[in-house]
């Protein structure tokens, strides 16, 4: 993709810019990321994770042509060109699949990635960390870079198959800890270590060439490290960039390779801003986003207690509550502790596991009653204030509606100006 080629090319030539990646499903998240690129008039990156779509529907429901699409149509709705519009697929691999033995599970993940290429991804993360049924733990960095170079032939072809042209970018590599945010509480992280980081690029290197693919080679244009930022249910590890300076000189050594930095979400603007200078240069966020999104609804919620009669309201954390219980799939073997702790959990976490129960039916029923509830006329200002006091300001600038859907929209997009801000410089 020409965006994100140029990109690299302008970071390379010692301008310290970037671009931040949404990593959401979610309409209002896609919503408010679209309205606030239309504002800049910057592209927008959009990635789904192999959790939310594959050609089976992830948890979404979504298969790759239909993510692309529902995009597709959001972006003409809201006057979006789609030439600016740039969709990825993150951690595309057999990571779905780790219960079942390995050549079982890398052939779905060849119709994985088949599905994505075809549908029109063009920014595709080649992530075959994970061990499956029967593999060694940890894989070595030789079998994971096979797996990569694999599935990259299915991808080159797929593209020619579909397009004409071989016109994608890859990203390789992972982060430690696993996608979407720490199981267990952290102190501190190690920062990848610049021999380890050579030794995924040589293994990566040998295997495509292996395969026929050296030609590919300047479209690998990310590489994932640990830099060290992370977060937990309750803490964030913030970025110490003293502890990445070798890391960080070691992408100087490469044309057209920058750093891709996984799991960002909470980080200060400071600390986002810093990453960028040290070729980090793209900066994926998305629990942070469906957190904001969650402390959005919860305050409309809070506005309609005092707003509507009891027998009228949507209930919304009532009805949360009860389906993350009864469904427990998502954050069981995630959140621990005793039962307050949990409840806090649920709702609260850093990790945002509530992300996954949106799309169930009765979920989405309390939220379009909530925003029915509160629809019809302005919301009082000193609700807004009590309950959502940054947009309280926006409203009396006059820069948004005191209706609820202005509200979200814009409490959303207190994080992706932050992502901007780091970004532009």
């Amino acid at each position: 993709m020409k965006h994100l080629i140029d990109l690299v090319k302008h970071h390379k030539q010692g301008n310290a810019a970037g671009i931040y990646a949404i990593c959401s499903a979610h309409p209002l998240v896609l919503e408010s990321a679209i309205l606030y690129a239309r504002e800049q008039r910057t592209p927008l990156l959009i990635e789904a994770t192999s959790n939310q779509v594959d050609q089976f529907g992830g948890y979404t429901g979504m298969t790759p042509a239909d993510f692309y699409a529902f995009v597709g149509e959001l972006a003409d709705k809201l006057d979006f060109p789609r030439e600016q519009l740039i969709l990825g697929g993150d951690h595309l691999g057999p990571n779905r699949w780790q219960g079942e033995p390995a050549d079982e599970a890398m052939l779905k993940a060849e119709a994985l990635i088949e599905s994505y290429v075809a549908a029109g991804f063009k920014k595709i993360h080649l992530d075959c960390s994970m061990s499956c049924a029967g593999d060694p733990v940890p894989l070595t960095d030789e079998i994971v870079a096979e797996r990569a170079a694999r599935l990259a032939k299915i991808a080159e072809e797929t593209c020619v198959a579909h397009f004409g042209e071989a016109d994608l970018v890859y990203i390789i590599g992972t982060e430690v800890p696993v996608p979407g945010g720490a199981h267990e509480t952290l102190d501190e992280l190690a920062v990848t270590t610049p021999d380890a980081a050579k030794t995924t690029l040589k293994a990566h290197h040998q295997a495509f060439e292996a395969r026929g693919l050296t030609a590919l080679w300047p479209r690998i244009i990310g590489l994932v490290v640990q830099p060290g930022v992370e977060f937990d249910h309750n803490n964030v590890i913030d970025y110490r960039p003293e502890k990445a300076v070798a890391l960080s000189k070691l992408v100087d050594d490469y044309d057209t390779l920058v750093f891709e930095a996984h799991s960002t979400d909470y980080q200060t603007t400071q600390s986002l801003r810093q990453l960028v200078v040290d070729h980090f240069a793209i900066l994926k966020v998305g629990p942070g986003l469906t957190f904001a999104l969650r402390e959005a609804l919860y305050s409309l919620a809070g506005i309609e207690e005092e707003l509507v009669p009891e027998a009228s309201r949507s209930n919304l954390r009532q009805v949360l509550e009860e389906v993350m219980i009864h469904r427990p799939e998502y954050w069981q073997n995630h959140y621990h502790g005793d039962s307050d702790s949990l409840r806090l959990a649920r709702s609260y976490s850093y990790s945002d596991r509530i992300r996954y129960y949106w799309p169930d039916p009765q979920i989405e029923a309390a939220v379009a009653r909530l925003m029915s509830n509160l629809g019809d006329a302005p919301i009082p200002l000193p609700l807004i204030s009590q309950y959502l006091p940054l947009q309280y300001s926006a409203v009396r600038e006059g820069r948004i509606a005191a209706a609820p859907q202005a509200l979200i929209v814009d409490h959303i997009q207190d994080v992706i100006r932050q992502y901007h801000t780091a970004c532009v410089g």
